[in-house]
């Protein structure tokens, strides 16, 4: 197993991918009697068909800019240098190592994870009310629209809940990217469910581990548990 992941580790890439999902998965790896948590930095990428790929796995101590730096210029030293999209969290370390290899790269920001931060910040009781508002915001059909939903939220909380408006205000100029792409994509890129939708998948294969022995045991596990993980296609046009 140990030859065929490596030779899928450094095989070339395709040059253009339509879509590019980033995010990171949370296992514990076992030292001597204790156990830490790393994280495995993922990228899946959606060609031009419309067919999902895994494009590179990585383990890392810490979720960090120099790990995103480190897996997105191996990804181009692979070849894929051209990426119409990324959708991905608000982790300070990814922006950063974006903003430096893929500059004028359109990036979406998870809409999800984006919706979990704001109501954080509202109480229990207040969070259906200011969900069906917030939701609203990225409902209409032109983003126009959407941009003035965005206002007016901003305006009606900006007093009452503050913190959730600073929350809605962090990367708000990438809220609202997946309306510059063709409305088939939008379901498909206003989130980053498609890789969490992979994390699931390797989680009930590997949920009866406590613990990994090592970083590279647990990237060549969740690879081998890839393999019998099949990806659906998704709409690019």
């Amino acid at each position: 197993m140990s030859e065929q992941f490596e030779s899928w580790r450094i095989r070339p890439l395709q040059t253009h991918y339509r879509i590019v999902y980033l995010d990171g998965i949370h296992f514990g790896i076992r030292h001597g009697s204790g156990c830490d948590s790393s994280i495995l930095l993922t990228i899946l990428g959606v060609d031009l068909e419309g067919n999902k790929e895994m494009l590179a796995l990585q383990a890392c101590a810490e979720e960090s800019r120099e790990g995103w730096l480190s897996i997105l210029q191996d990804m181009r030293s692979r070849g894929a240098i051209q990426i119409d999209l990324f959708a991905t969290d608000g982790h300070e370390g990814l922006l950063g190592a974006l903003s430096e290899l893929f500059t004028a790269t359109p990036r979406q920001r998870c809409l999800v994870h984006k919706q979990r931060n704001v109501l954080s910040a509202i109480p229990r009781r207040e969070r259906e009310l200011v969900q069906a508002d917030l939701v609203g915001i990225w409902k209409p059909e032109k983003k126009e629209d959407a941009l003035a939903n965005l206002v007016a939220f901003k305006a009606k909380y900006a007093e009452r809940y503050p913190q959730a408006v600073r929350s809605l205000c962090e990367d708000e100029e990438h809220l609202l990217t997946f309306y510059d792409f063709p409305v088939g994509m939008h379901r498909h890129i206003q989130s980053t469910n498609a890789i969490e939708g992979f994390f699931s998948n390797v989680r009930q294969r590997t949920d009866q581990i406590d613990a990994f022995t090592t970083e590279t045991s647990c990237v060549r596990l969740v690879w081998a548990v890839m393999q019998d993980i099949r990806f659906h296609k998704v709409t690019v046009s």
